[in-house]
């Protein structure tokens, strides 16, 4: 079920042509057909190709920036390949990809590994996607969950296995719930398993013992490959209960998570929210910029089962022009193409604050 899309032409309608089915959205590139203005201008003097993949959480919001950058400049071509995040990371640091997608910062080693790649320089993260991450259900006459963190760990650990258990109907005395739980995860190595798993391990530390990785630590339930595996297994068999990016889950019931003495929906407002009370890491070197979800907030409406997902790119690169795309592809995303992504992903968008330090970071890529 792994997919990669086909090469982007340099029109808007040869994207939407090649569009996948199964991505279901009708409008991917939201306000993609006016040219990129303010601090994300690109330049229509830019030529060249850029070959980037990885998060499949991410792959509305790439075609909608794919398309409005491509746009403002007809004689690029961006090609964004949909596989996982750890193909992206991997695609960057051997050099076969411009710039990944990944929904986890790159960890120490692969930081340790990128500078040959960088031509000296260092590899960098770019946060430029905040989406919830949806705890989505097929059961039928129900559309809408309470689950509290603890009771959401204990479907995915296994050890609460029917949809009538107390823990649930308690929180949900109005919903009908019978028969038995089906847990399906990623198979794959996943950045949305990642974040997943860390908001499991920090809101039921109790429950949720696992060590937090890319990979689904848990023999329970179905594995499915990509996001639109997990969404399609789920789709087919009435019982079942996933995560996935809140943008492709489309008519499955959601989950609203215990925040508090509250249960909170996964919308972009409520994810957001969860960001702007979150530290960065401040570990990282200058122009590395990562985000540390506070997985435990109890602000009001805030939904903490996020995921912070990165552009991650070289800060140096070995041609002018291969420096000015990046340069001008990641400004685009970071800048009017946090809207494109909202209408088309219902992502939020970065604030101004998050925003100009990304730019900051952007600005700085160079040639060795």
């Amino acid at each position: 079920m792994k997919r990669t899309h086909a090469t982007v032409g340099a029109t808007l309608a040869g994207l939407l042509a090649l569009t996948l089915a199964a991505c279901g959205s009708d409008d991917p590139t939201g306000t993609g057909s006016t040219p990129a203005s303010g601090s994300s201008q690109t330049s229509s003097s830019l030529s060249g190709t850029l070959n980037g993949g990885g998060s499949s959480a991410q792959e509305k919001a790439q075609q909608a920036w794919v398309a409005g950058f491509q746009t403002a400049n007809p004689d690029t071509t961006v090609n964004y390949s949909t596989t996982d995040s750890g193909a992206g990371r991997k695609g960057l640091l051997d050099g076969s990809l411009d710039f990944a997608g990944t929904d986890s910062a790159l960890t120490e080693e692969e930081l340790a590994s990128a500078t040959e790649r960088c031509y000296g320089g260092a590899a960098i993260d770019l946060p430029v996607y905040i989406s919830p991450i949806a705890v989505a259900f097929n059961i039928e006459g129900v559309t809408e969950l309470n689950l509290s963190a603890d009771v959401v760990a204990k479907i995915f650990a296994g050890t609460i296995t029917t949809w009538d258990d107390p823990a649930i109907t308690e929180a949900n005395p109005d919903a009908t719930l019978s028969g038995a739980i089906t847990v399906v995860h990623r198979s794959d190595d996943s950045g949305t398993s990642k974040n997943f798993q860390d908001y499991l391990s920090k809101a039921a530390p109790d429950v949720w013992s696992y060590e937090v990785s890319n990979t689904w630590p848990v023999s329970v339930g179905q594995g499915a490959n990509g996001t639109s595996g997990v969404v399609q297994t789920i789709q087919s068999a009435p019982g079942t209960i996933g995560y996935a990016d809140a943008s492709a889950v489309g008519s499955l019931g959601k989950v609203s998570l215990g925040v508090g003495d509250d249960f909170v929906a996964p919308t972009a407002d409520a994810a957001a929210k969860t960001v702007d009370v979150s530290p960065r890491d401040d570990s990282r070197a200058e122009g590395d910029i990562v985000i540390e979800v506070d997985r435990t907030t109890t602000e009001a409406g805030a939904y903490p089962a996020i995921l912070v997902s990165y552009l991650a790119v070289c800060d140096t690169y070995d041609t002018q022009e291969k420096a000015d795309l990046v340069k001008a592809y990641a400004t685009y995303a970071a800048g009017d193409g946090q809207e494109q992504a909202a209408t088309a992903a219902g992502s939020a968008p970065i604030s101004d604050t998050l925003r100009t330090d990304v730019l900051a970071a952007i600005d700085a890529i160079s040639t060795q």
